[in-house]
């Protein structure tokens, strides 16, 4: 059983690391059996934590999640998604609306300057008109 606990600790990257199975908590200790050949001495002591006997703790404490507390997250950032996007949408119609206006302005300035160019245009071609006779 050290064997192949010592293997899970090495494999999930606990080397000297703790693990809390079924309410004992078993620290490796000395990193010094590597240059030794010794076997690892393995220390049993109670946990230090309230959970419940059989509970494995996990390398995060924040990890674990119900499913109510997974389906309350996912609800939460759908309506923060749905609120921003309501947001950008209201900030999007309100600069499409400011350039339609500027649009809008534009287009009758133009159409002052034309109809004034067009009244030019008519004076010129009645002074060559009448220099021509």
């Amino acid at each position: 059983m050290l064997a192949s606990l010592e293997q899970f600790m090495l494999s999930s990257g606990r080397g000297a690391g703790e693990l809390c199975l079924q309410g004992l908590s078993m620290a490796v200790t000395g990193d010094e059996t590597a240059a030794t050949g010794d076997m690892p001495s393995y220390q049993l002591r109670t946990p230090t934590t309230n959970l419940p006997q059989g509970v494995v703790m996990a390398a995060s404490p924040g990890a674990l999640h119900s499913p109510q507390q997974l389906a309350e997250e996912a609800t939460r950032k759908r309506e923060l998604r749905l609120m921003k996007n309501r947001e950008a949408a209201k900030e999007c119609r309100r600069r499409k609306k400011e350039y339609i206006k500027c649009l809008e302005s534009r287009v009758a300035v133009l159409e002052v300057q034309n109809q004034k160019l067009i009244e030019e245009l008519e004076t010129l071609k009645d002074i060559c008109s009448s220099k021509a006779d």
